[in-house]
């Protein structure tokens, strides 16, 4: 029976040569899972495969939202579980790929999107902004304590959107949250991993190396068409410390430098999230034998 394969892990592991590699080995199509990856020519600063890397495979949810929309994870899971259940129905392996754990859970979890109000959430985030993350936090821990164990008082985005949620619905936001159990369409998850020291010098290099390969003006290209309007675009690591440097001394060393240091801090936050989950068979993805390796474990 044709299942899904997820791929999952931190940035800068060899995802999607794995996920391509795969897909040509049992006849599927790979299903990006990156969220700034749905952007049309945001392509050098996720490192987004190109026509070649892609060996001939078909690639979905690839260059679908203009840098001026905001990427929906309820969006993503109604298109991203239409495309695998349109592949599954071809007899087709899909290969879910991607580090935005979010995305990944979306599609194989059960994860329910609640809706929104825009008066209840701009209150909150004034609030948010008088009395701070930490205030807010210790009310989503004192009415959901489970919500409050797993969101950072950092992210202030998430607690203002457990507290919306609380408000309108009445039920804690941890009821929303993903359930553990077994993977949506029989999912098989596999990891990809690296040595800290050893994962912490390929970002090094992927940074330097987008910055060589015209970072900035792929920067200047988006903003164009729009990329200062995009919320989320504007956001993406690189592109943020881009257009900071753009606006500030022009320092484009010191952006590349941040750009590093930031995905650094990422992966760390990546491999936390989905070390969570006890579905994922890790592997090295430094081993020689990686491929036959997960074949064995995916397809016995």
């Amino acid at each position: 029976m044709t299942v899904p394969i997820a791929v999952v892990g931190p940035t800068a592991t060899g995802k999607t040569d794995l996920a391509v590699e795969l897909a040509l080995r049992l006849g599927g199509e790979v299903v990006n899972a990156d969220s700034m990856q749905l952007y049309r020519g945001m392509d050098i600063g996720t490192a987004k495969a190109t026509a070649a890397e892609r060996r001939g495979v078909p690639h979905h949810l690839l260059d679908v939202l203009d840098v001026t929309e905001s990427a929906s994870v309820a969006a993503y899971q109604r298109d991203g579980r239409a495309v695998l259940e349109a592949l599954l129905a071809e007899g087709r392996t899909p290969v879910l790929v991607g580090g935005s754990g979010l995305y990944v859970q979306a599609v194989l979890d059960e994860l329910e999107f609640p809706g929104t109000d825009a008066a209840v959430r701009a209150r909150l985030e004034d609030e948010l902004a008088v009395v701070g993350a930490g205030a807010l936090h210790g009310r989503l821990t004192a009415l959901d304590p489970v919500a409050a164990g797993a969101i950072l008082p950092g992210n202030t985005r998430r607690v203002v959107r457990a507290l919306e949620v609380i408000e309108l619905t009445g039920r804690p936001f941890s009821a929303t949250m993903p359930k553990p159990g077994p993977a949506r369409y029989g999912a098989v998850l596999v990891g990809l991993d690296r040595a800290v020291e050893e994962l912490d010098a390929r970002v090094d290099l992927r940074v330097e190396r987008m910055f060589e390969r015209g970072l900035v003006d792929e920067v200047r290209a988006l903003e164009a068409v729009g990329l200062r309007d995009g919320l989320t675009a504007s956001r993406a690591l690189g592109y943020q410390q881009v257009l900071a440097a753009l606006d500030g001394d022009g320092d484009l060393a010191a952006a590349a430098e941040e750009t590093a240091r930031g995905t650094r801090r990422f992966v760390r936050r990546q491999r936390s999230w989905f070390r969570r989950d006890k579905r994922v068979a890790w592997f090295d993805a430094g081993s020689p034998g990686l491929v036959d390796d997960v074949l064995a474990r995916v397809a016995p």
